[in-house]
Formats: C-alpha cells, structure tokens, sequence
C-alpha cells in the first residue's frame, strides 16, 4: 500500500517523521517495501499489507494505526455535503439487483450538470505521490476516495446508459466487453457484471465499461458504490486476465458499513470540484446489513500466551484505541468488533492485537523453552502399525488427491448415489469428490505402467465423500490394490494382509472374528466378498470388473482390491495380548488335504476343525489350494498343516491319531469333504 507522508498526516492530529512511521507501522505488522523521493520534495512510502488487513488498503486505514500505536488521533474529514436541489434520485434512474448473492449492496446516487475537467493541483499532487495518474475531476475523485477510505467506486456517464438505469445481473455466456483499458474480452455465464437495460457496462468489482465512462462531454453522473461476492471477484478477475485497485480490494472484503460513508464522501468532492446539483436521497438495492459482533478474550489466556503479566486495564486501552469498544468482565475483555475489521473472530485476534501494540520487543524471551510432551494418541498408533504391516506385504503408501476426473469416479459411485462436483472453475479437469479412493490408485497404477513397474501393491488411508440426495457423508477408508495375474493368488494375499492387519490392531481374538462371505460383484467387480468383523460389514473385496481397469484406466492387467472402513479398524486398539509359556515339549506335525466344492471357503473348513474340539490341536495353518487334474470340475483341494502339542509330555503318533480321525470325520459330515489320496 502506497501512502506519502503529507497524505498520511492530514489525518493526525500531530504529524509525524518519515523514521517514526517507518519503525512503528513496522512494529505493529506493516514493514516497509520502499521509499522514495517525490519530485515535490514529498515522500512515497510502500508498506505491506496482509491479505486479512483490507482495512488498512487505504490511508485512513494505516492512520487509524499510527495514531493508536504512538497515541495520536485520527482526525477524519468532514462531512457536508450541499443540499440535494436535483430532484428525486428516483425520478433520473432506477437500480435492479438480479444478484443479491454475488452484490449484497448496491447503491446509487445522481448528480447533474456536472462539469469534467482538470483535478486541482492538490488531488493531482496525491495521486501521483501513490502512482496515479490524473484522469479528470470525476475520475480522480472516485479514486482519490477509494485510497483515502478502501471503498472502490466507479462513476458511469447517465447519457450513455441505455434508458438511464441499471441493472446488476450475472454475465449472459459470449457476452461482449470492452473495459477502460481498450481491451475485449468474453464473458462467462457465472461472471457478475454492471449493465444498463441492454449490455454489460462494467465487470462489477473489476472494471468499467469503455462505452460508459465519464470523458469531456459528460454532463450527468451516476454514482456506483457497492460490495461484491469476493471469491467471484477473484475468480473473474484471474480469468478474465484483468486486475485493477478496485479488485485488489474486493478480492479481500470491503467495509459494508463503509459504503455509504464512501458514497457520500466522493459525492462531496465532485460537487466541490465539478459543480452540479445531487439527486435527494441515494438508492439502495439488498438487504445486507453491517453487523457488530462480539469476542471475548481472556486475560489470564492472553498472558498465558505472550509471556506477559499485562493488567485488564493495560489491555483494554490498547484494544480501545484501535476503535474495538472493549469492555472488562470479569476476567475476561469483551469487544464489539467494528465492521471494518474483517480479520477479528476469534479470541486468539485479539490476543494478536494485544501483542501488536504492546510491542514484540517488550515481551521476554525466555533462555529455556518448556515442552510438554503428550503421550501419542492410540489412533496415531494404530495407524502407524496398520501401515508397517501393509508395508511388510510389500504395499506402498500413497498420497493422492481427494478429487478426480469425473468420468473416473461415476464408475465408483453406489446405488442410489450422486456425485458430488465442485463449484470451482480452477478444478474443470478433476471436478468430483472422490466416492472411492480405487480411482486414485489406479490412477498410480497407470502410471507405473507407462514407466515399466509390474507386480505393484499400493495403499491408502484417506477421506471419501458419499451423497445422496441432501445428505452428505465423510469417511475414512483403507483402500489396498495389487496386479492380479493369479487372481486366487491375489485375493488370499489381500486377505492375507487385512487378517494380520487385525491380529496385529486387535489381537488374535479379533482376527479369529474376520470373515468373509461371497457377494453381490456389482458393475464394479468381476467377484467379490464383504469383510466382516463379527457380525458389522467394514468391508469389500475382490477382482476388478475388466472393463473398469482397462476402458475407464488403460491398464493392461487385472487388479485386486480391498475397502475398508478405517475407523472400524484403528478402533481395535490397543491389542489384547495373553503371554504364555514357550513350550518346554516338541509339536507334531500333521498335514492334511481335502478335496471340497468350490463354494467351501478356508474359513469355513477351519471353522469345521475348531468346532472339532481336538483337545491336543493348537494351531491351523493354510498351506494351499489346488484346481486341475485330477481333482474334478467344481472342486478344489485344500491342504493345511495342523499342530498337536501337550503341555508336560511329548506326544506319540497313536495319541494324536484318534483326533485326525475325529477332523476328519467332522469335515465330511459338515462339509462334504473327502481326504484326497485316501
């Protein structure tokens, strides 16, 4: 922000020195970005300015500052502005606000037989002390006024209006515009635009219109003050490719209350310097009103966090000085917020206040920092061991974006589901919320393709977003993926990875309650099986439908996954661990395989063991599957290792013998197995 030293000190009631301003607008967070010389003999200063400071855009702005800092007043200008003699503003224009979500204000007065010319020689010397040049007496003061108070404003030339009125709409989509500048542009259908009753004359918050704007001949002038949607202005203005010192501000949030103070102040001056008579009363179209909110501080907090032993009293005159009408209550100061300061919400703003006037300086620095360690919470530690046991299954951790393309993730989405775009036109080639976090890891995996890695595991842990109808959820799922050249293979292994996962979450209580049954494939799965943890669904699993890998991703083999609900799993620890005796006796192994339908699961047949009750058996291990020759069509053979142990003395075949016998006859009957090689 560009301010020169004699504009700045026609609002202190005692001047100040170019060093003081220097080092105090320093002190308080506006350090100096340069300085120069005028040719006047005056000076320029540049300081900076935070985005969240939009009131301090303008000199009245820093000089409310300097004066609460060294004790100052500010001393504002007067307002009187000659009595309206130009009848009804009503009567000369109207207004038509067909955006109140994008303008919440939009005021207008009139003011005729003006007459344009040159600016005196003090407003030209001001403005070009900041870099502007001198356009004519009406320009110049809207202007001047947007730098000595922050509100833009914009004079249009009433004869140059079609049918002398506005109209605050949004852009039609193609429109034509010419701006100030000379320059054409195409407008989009979201822009927001100032027009007449038959085109756009000005970019609202961006720029004005070529065609409309006040030149020699003007003699009736309609006066614009306003606020816009501050993200629209933003947006527009970046696409559009046009920047200006109006959108500068509005892209950061004008005064609402402000604007009439503005309007009036800019009305006073083109009567000053131009003549003419003003329109009574001034039109006002939205219904936005300037709030005054309250926040509270408290004053043992405050010092809590500066390091400081300030009294209520010390802090309520720092805060009282930078107009923030506090009141002490207790052990806690009240403030209500004034509406120009945009950045002031919560407790932790006024403490920054309070630290900004006090002076850093002033607070002691300690030698020793205290730290206060916390034990780390079981949900990071959780996730922490979920992700070295995927990572010891050979899985990679990735970190992918929550949006993508839409065509990608409608494959993704459930019955019943719709997807969730965004608004933002920056996001056009990934617009949708993921449904599904498959989409972002095949998305890895296509690329790992092109550069030649096969045999690829990934996973992720991270947000998803479900909508139906107005309902919108955010879940955090577990989302695994692996090539699947052996599709068996790779189902057992991802099943592999989630039982481990469990055991090592929850313990081997918990693992022992993880299932998994046969399911509906849907449009996204070739086959699939729910994941259950007791009798709560937390889960799916399965091959990839070909036609979502390949059509949807390009990919060249076929891909295995899991989902899971994350929550479901991190809430399982810390593990239940039962510490038993290392065995002082020898185990005896027995292997056995069996040839069962298809649809008989691992899981199943090492229910039928357990349920069993072999009192010596104390482990079941799956050893494999096999399918061919000469086990018939719509069978499979399932080998597994079974442990026999007794606790004092080593086992002999023939005690083990009859409770294989007892296996074995419980899988026939249950299962309808039969031994293979029997």
């Amino acid at each position: 922000m560009k301010i020169s030293l004699e504009w700045l000190n026609a609002y202190l009631d005692r001047p100040a020195e170019k060093q003081e301003v220097v080092d105090v607008m320093t002190d308080v967070g506006f350090p100096e970005d340069g300085m120069e010389e005028l040719a006047d003999g005056g000076l320029m200063i540049d300081l900076e300015v935070t985005s969240n400071r939009s009131d301090c855009l303008s000199v009245m702005g820093l000089a409310r500052e300097m004066a609460a800092a060294t004790g100052r007043k500010l001393v504002k200008p007067d307002l009187l502005i000659p009595e309206a003699k130009a009848g009804d503003v009503n009567g000369h224009t109207s207004v038509k606000n067909d955006a109140q979500d994008l303008c919440p204000v939009y005021t207008a007065r009139v003011i005729k037989g003006v007459k344009v010319g040159p600016s005196p020689a003090w407003m030209v010397k001001r403005l070009e002390s900041v870099g502007l040049r001198s356009v004519n007496n009406v320009v110049d003061v809207t202007n001047y006024v947007m730098l000595e108070t922050g509100q833009p404003l914009h004079a249009f030339d009433m004869k140059l209006l079609k049918e002398e009125r506005i109209v605050v709409r949004r852009a039609e989509k193609g429109e034509k515009f010419t701006a100030i500048d000379n320059t054409s542009h195409q407008l989009e259908d979201w822009m927001l635009v100032i027009a007449d009753a038959e085109r756009a004359v000005a970019v609202a918050g961006v720029m004005g219109g070529l065609d409309s704007e006040v030149g020699d001949e003007t003699v009736d002038v309609l006066l614009e003050a306003a606020t816009f949607e501050p993200l629209n202005v933003r947006k527009t203005s970046r696409k559009l490719k046009l920047s200006s010192d109006s959108s500068f501000r509005y892209e950061r949030g004008v005064d609402l209350k402000g604007i009439d103070r503005a309007s009036r102040r800019a009305t006073q001056l083109i009567l000053e310097l131009a003549g003419g008579e003003l329109a009574e009363d001034v039109i006002r179209e939205g219904d936005s009103e300037p709030i005054e909110h309250q926040v509270s501080m408290r004053v043992a907090r405050c010092n809590q966090l500066l390091g400081t032993k300030l009294s209520a009293e010390q802090m309520n005159e720092m805060l009282a000085k930078l107009d923030l009408q506090p009141m002490i209550d207790g052990d806690a100061i009240t403030c209500t917020i004034p509406t120009f300061r945009l950045d002031l919400h919560r407790e932790v703003d006024l403490i920054e206040e309070v630290a900004r006037h006090y002076g850093l300086d002033n607070i002691d620095v300690n030698d020793k920092i205290q730290i206060i360690i916390k034990p780390t919470q079981n949900k990071v530690k959780a996730k922490k061991q979920l992700g070295e046991v995927l990572v010891a299954h050979g899985y990679h951790e990735t970190i992918t974006y929550s949006y993508v393309a839409e065509k990608k993730g409608r494959l993704f989405l459930g019955d019943g589901e719709d997807a969730l775009l965004l608004n933002e036109d920056m996001k056009k080639a990934e617009p949708m919320l993921r449904p599904s976090v498959v989409p972002s890891l095949l998305s890895c995996r296509k690329l790992n393709q092109d550069l030649g890695n096969s045999d690829v595991k990934f996973y992720e842990t991270a947000s998803v977003w479900h909508k139906r109808g107005n309902d919108i959820q955010e879940n955090q799922t577990l989302t695994m993926i692996r090539d699947a050249a052996d599709k068996s293979e790779a189902l057992r292994e991802i099943r592999g990875a989630i039982e481990e996962t469990v055991e090592m979450l929850g313990g081997v209580s918990k693992r022992d309650e993880i299932t998994f049954e046969a399911a509906d494939a849907g449009k996204r799965y070739e086959v699939a099986a729910s994941i259950k943890l007791g009798d709560q669904i937390i889960g799916e699993m399965g091959v990839l439908n070909g036609k979502v890998t390949k059509d949807g991703f390009d990919l060249q083999m076929p891909i295995a996954g899991a989902e899971l609900d994350v929550e479901a799993i991190i809430g399982l620890y810390p593990p239940v661990r039962k510490v038993v005796d290392l065995p002082r006796v020898p185990a005896i192994e027995r292997d056995l395989s069996v040839v069962v339908e298809e649809g008989v699961s691992w899981a199943a047949i090492e229910r039928v063991v357990l349920e069993a009750k072999p009192e010596l058996l104390e482990d079941v291990q799956f050893i494999e599957v096999y399918r061919g020759k000469p086990i018939a069509k719509g069978s499979k053979s399932v080998s597994f290792r079974m442990l026999f142990r007794d606790s004092v003395q080593t086992l002999r075949h023939e005690q083990v013998d009859p409770q294989m016998e007892a296996i074995m006859k419980k899988l026939a009957d249950d299962v309808k197995s039969e031994v293979r090689g029997a």
